[in-house]
């Protein structure tokens, strides 16, 4: 008891005199030449397996609910001409930010959204382990992920409510249609559907239970196979790998088949240095990360070996809730100590609130904003 106790009053005291410092009349800031944006590049129509939608996850779970909402309009509009749902009884009201013509607004609003005084409200709650009154990357990650994991259920909540059209809880798959993107790319390729990403293989891999139906749990499997532990699933995805690239259709990869795409997807994410551009350099690398996977050593590179790399080829959520992490922690980390203080993430606040300039002054200091 005594430890969160200490942390609680240590929390108080850091806190109450940040507020000080933030409400302490000064000079202009430099954050007042920012201004917050929020997301509104994720398509209806993108191919789940291109992963053309925005890995990073907002960090303010208020962010998070502004942009699902604005999103869930969106869909509405795209997928029903009438509103379809009454509001649920007891349902809170309207968030603050609804009485903003533009959400935008709200946000860059400091006497209604000051970024300071929200990351002093989040800082307990992502201080978690250890409860040390700093943030580590792995911290960070796990907040990352839990956002994440947040949204990725509500579009999958949404997609299901698409595609189950008998409303029993449960998608089959006569339910779920292939997207008329899929249609297309099959009649140009005269396919019969059999395999791929739409395929029946691919929906029985993410029947855990073998019952013909996914329940949320599995159809959230279905269009997130990287992020599944789901045995089946990551089988299917090492054979989808084979099967694009198995020019002489024996099941496995051959050394150039190997190299003639897989191998990049590889090098990109692998420890080994590959700074050297030559084709002659880039052949001994190839032959090296071969031989790693090629477990028994008989040329060829099957199903079950590529599960050793399957997390390479298609990263998964923690990967780039890690990386998100990492950035935050560079950009902020004034004394270098590999972790964040409260004061640290006051001081850089947009290392966590995604911003652009709202004007050109200061090309000094330009932030580069890869992740949005």
């Amino acid at each position: 008891m005594e430890k969160p106790f200490i942390a609680l009053i240590l929390y108080a005291v850091v806190a109450l005199g940040l507020l000080v410092l933030i409400y302490t009349p000064r000079e202009t800031h430099s954050h007042h030449h920012r201004r917050l944006k929020l997301r509104s590049n994720f398509s209806f129509s993108a191919s789940p397996k291109g992963r053309a939608r925005d890995h990073a996850v907002p960090f303010d779970p208020i962010i998070l609910d502004i942009e699902q909402r604005r999103e869930d309009r969106e869909w509405e509009k795209a997928h029903f001409p009438f509103p379809h749902t009454d509001p649920a009884p007891g349902e809170e009201a309207q968030p603050e930010w609804e009485d903003f013509m533009d959400a935008e607004d709200f946000i860059n609003d400091e006497d209604r959204f000051n970024v300071s005084l929200r990351l002093v409200s989040l800082f307990p709650s992502i201080d978690v382990s250890p409860e040390d009154g700093f943030l580590t990357v792995d911290e960070l990650t796990r907040w990352n992920l839990r956002l994440e994991a947040s949204e990725t259920l509500h579009r999958t909540k949404r997609d299901m409510e698409l595609h189950d059209k008998n409303h029993d809880g449960f998608v089959s798959f006569k339910e779920y249609d292939p997207p008329s993107w899929m249609r297309d790319h099959s009649d140009d390729h005269n396919s019969t559907g059999s395999h791929g990403w739409w395929s029946e293989e691919h929906f029985n891999a993410s029947d855990i239970d073998g019952d013909g139906l996914l329940n949320l749990t599995e159809f959230n499997d279905f269009l997130h196979p990287s992020d599944s532990v789901n045995p089946k699933l990551i089988l299917w995805l090492c054979k989808e790998e084979i099967r694009q690239r198995d020019r002489d259709k024996d099941g496995k990869l051959n050394f150039q088949e190997y190299f003639s795409g897989l191998f990049d997807s590889i090098r990109d994410f692998n420890e080994h240095d590959h700074n050297a551009s030559s084709d002659r350099s880039s052949e001994f690398l190839a032959k090296k990360l071969f031989s790693e996977i090629d477990h028994d050593n008989d040329g060829l590179l099957s199903e079950e070996e590529l599960k050793s790399v399957i997390g390479i080829i298609h990263p998964s959520e923690h990967y780039y809730a890690k990386q998100q992490a990492e950035r935050a922690v560079e950009e902020a980390d004034s004394d270098k100590d590999g972790r964040l203080s409260l004061k640290e993430m006051i001081d850089s606040p947009y290392a966590f609130y995604r911003a652009i300039f709202a004007d050109g002054d200061e090309s000094d200091y330009e932030f580069h904003d890869e992740l949005r």
